[in-house]
């Protein structure tokens, strides 16, 4: 009899890691789930037939979080899966240097720590998946959040030097694009389109994670976005973002 599957999600309170908690257990997998508020994992674990872990953590003290990941390895036995979707976004008109700085500990330093944590124990046991939740944010700069843009570009480049050091290895890295999805981050975004349900979203990343996918825009259409992003010059991009995204005032959103 095989081994029963083991995945650990990080930032899995609500949105896109909640609904992650529910896929990975509905493909049989014992889930570990981590997060910041305690409560709402609490909440979510009662809804999960199989058994699930669960710990609290915060990756924007990401020596401490390396710590508890690195524990919750061991209390699990072994994991085969590990999908970082902490992060935060503040929109930022008056670019208050304490909320940049605070989404560059989290989003930057603290996804970092946790997946080069991942892809020192996925090497190790010569096996498993690593998935990171970037965004196609990253792609371009934005006068609303310019750091939250800029840490989704990391996230995506770091992945990018991730997957080079594990190729022929057996360890997979899967850098996940979303677009607009219904969660607490956009629902303040009036020109939102094509937006996807958690579970949607969920039920895509977790396909393109079995698939060994390298990157991967949810949903599919967005790969239209993403190409247009490219290509627009920024004369007629920075006019394009002053009309659909007017600044917002400071209000912090965590995944």
């Amino acid at each position: 009899m095989p081994d029963t599957k083991k995945a650990v999600i990080i930032g899995a309170s609500s949105g896109i890691g909640e609904a992650l908690v529910y896929e990975f257990a509905k493909q049989g997998y014992e889930v570990a789930m981590t997060a910041r508020r305690l409560n709402l994992l609490e909440q979510i674990s009662i809804n999960i037939k199989s058994k699930t872990y669960v710990k609290q953590m915060d990756i924007s003290r990401p020596r401490k979080a390396v710590r508890i990941l690195t524990e919750l390895i061991d209390e699990m036995g072994y994991v085969d899966a590990i999908v970082v979707n902490s992060g935060i976004r503040i929109p930022n008109k008056e670019l208050d240097l304490g909320y940049e700085l605070n989404i560059i500990n989290t989003n930057v330093r603290g996804f970092a720590a946790m997946a080069s944590t991942a892809v020192k124990y996925f090497l190790k046991r010569g096996k498993g998946n690593l998935v990171g939740i970037s965004s196609i944010a990253g792609l371009r700069g934005s006068a609303n959040s310019p750091s939250y843009n800029a840490s989704k570009s990391f996230v995506s480049v770091y992945m990018n030097g991730l997957r080079q050091k594990c190729y022929d290895t057996g360890v997979y890295i899967t850098d996940i694009r979303p677009g607009f999805v219904k969660t607490a981050m956009t629902k303040n975004i009036k020109t939102k389109f094509w937006t996807a349900s958690t579970k949607k979203a969920a039920a895509q990343i977790y396909k393109s994670m079995k698939k060994k996918k390298n990157m991967v825009y949810i949903t599919k259409r967005w790969n239209i976005i993403a190409l247009l992003i490219h290509l627009i010059p920024n004369f007629l991009y920075y006019k394009i973002y002053k009309i659909a995204r007017p600044q917002q005032p400071a209000e912090k959103f965590i995944n």
